[in-house]
């Protein structure tokens, strides 16, 4: 056998290990992050239910200045839809409000753009006195090209800090309506 030959059958078996490894991961993802805000539930309700007020705090809202928004539906709660369109790095998408609950929101999330994705965002929520604790989660299904992106990129890691960074902003937002100095 020649050195050729065993070098595109070592190509192949590891293509196929890969391939393997990839089709074994779970049929589903699920980021998920929480922080403490300076906020009652309502005051952070009021924040989550109404998609214009997600400018002041959402990690995406500045990332692409070709960003062009559309609002739909009811003004806040179920219903309330948010469209988003550009041509750089935002992709696009939209987002409509599915369930409120005393201490839960659910949102369909809809990717067209860069990828076609189909997910679910929550918010929930517990008081911890004159504080919240929210936890924001994303899931969905993780179809074989995400399982094979996985092998590579750690979503966790990459929405995961996303979500630190709204949720800190949200905190940012609170605690300045209150009238209070940001948290450190």
């Amino acid at each position: 056998m020649s050195m050729v030959t065993l070098v595109l059958w070592a190509v192949l078996a590891l293509v196929g290990l890969v391939l393997v490894v990839a089709a074994g991961r779970p049929d589903t993802f699920r980021v998920e992050r929480s922080l403490l805000l300076p906020a009652s539930g309502e005051q952070v309700l009021a924040q989550l239910q109404d998609f214009r007020r997600w400018a002041a705090w959402s990690p995406w809202e500045h990332i692409d200045p070709t960003m062009q928004r559309s609002y739909s539906g009811l003004d806040s709660g179920v219903g309330a839809v948010y469209a988003w369109t550009a041509t750089g790095k935002a992709g696009a998408g939209r987002m409509q409000i599915r369930e409120v609950e005393a201490q839960r929101l659910l949102i369909q999330l809809d990717f067209s753009k860069p990828f076609v994705a189909h997910n679910m965002v929550e918010f929930t929520w517990s008081p911890q006195g004159t504080d919240t604790q929210l936890h924001w989660a994303m899931y969905g299904p993780s179809p074989f090209v995400s399982k094979l992106m996985g092998l590579v990129f750690n979503m966790d890691k990459m929405i995961g800090r996303d979500f630190e960074k709204g949720l800190a902003n949200l905190a940012a937002v609170l605690q300045s309506q209150s009238g209070g100095a940001a948290p450190i």
